[in-house]
């Protein structure tokens, strides 16, 4: 018998709006930095906003590669809320990672952004979320995050 192999498919799509980041400075293992997430939408398979608390907790470290862990949630139109811990790592060429950090725009495809989200729910219609595994796609922007989640099949 073999082993099951992996595939994807698109779900859905978390836009999450960014506040102001909050910088704890250099922590001994990098750059502490909190970014406050205000609110947001989710289309595709799922519908619904994101709501406005919740924070992506990161380390700078000293080579640029930044640790992210966000923790916020999302409300979908039909009144469930889910619990969103989503970590992941974003990398890419120092001078287009400082272009973000000052809030400009920078290709997505040049910016190696992925992360994990883990889903928790007591809504019976997406329980779902949290029988399966899922990766995600990232872009940074200067007012927001957009996260394309993949369900591991």
């Amino acid at each position: 018998m073999t082993t099951p192999t992996l595939e994807t498919k698109y779900v859905f799509t978390i836009t999450a709006r960014i506040g102001d980041v909050v910088t704890a400075g250099e922590t001994g293992i990098g750059v502490r930095r909190i970014i406050p997430i205000v609110g947001g939408e989710v289309t595709g398979a799922i519908t619904g906003k994101v709501l406005p608390f919740g924070a992506d907790f990161q380390t700078i470290r000293p080579n640029e590669l930044i640790d992210l862990e966000a923790k916020y949630a999302f409300e979908t139109d039909d009144g469930a809320i889910v619990y969103v811990e989503n970590k992941g790592i974003r990398f890419g060429p120092v001078e287009l990672l400082q272009k973000l950090k000052r809030g400009e725009a920078v290709d997505p495809k040049l910016i190696y952004f992925r992360t994990v989200p883990k889903f928790e729910t007591g809504h019976e219609n997406y329980r779902w979320l949290m029988q399966h595994i899922f990766v995600a796609s990232a872009a940074r922007h200067a007012d927001r995050v957009v996260i394309d989640v993949h369900q591991v099949m």
